[in-house]
């Protein structure tokens, strides 16, 4: 019988092989679900699917895109919102 924590599906189970040829069920952590537009709600492009305390140690450039809104918009979005912004 696993842990009671294990018990609920907040952790995925994965079968490990072990270098002796045998297999272990392991409990692992779910990877979050990917970043967002805010604006059509489509999945942003180049922003890791990490849980959070991995994402801290990354450096701002892995982050997120190097654009303006970028991690923000999408880059239709963005493209939209620029141009907007020009004309007015």
């Amino acid at each position: 019988m696993p842990e009671p924590r294990f018990r609920s599906r907040t952790f995925k189970r994965v079968h490990k092989k072990l270098p002796g040829g045998s297999t272990v069920l392991t409990h692992e952590k779910r990877t979050p679900q990917p970043h967002k537009c805010a604006v059509c709600k489509k999945e942003l492009k180049g922003i890791p699917r990490e849980r959070p305390y991995k994402v801290k140690k990354l450096g701002v450039s892995k982050k997120r895109t190097e654009r303006p809104y970028g991690g923000y918009l999408c880059s239709a979005c963005s493209r939209k919102l620029l141009k907007e912004k020009a004309r007015a």
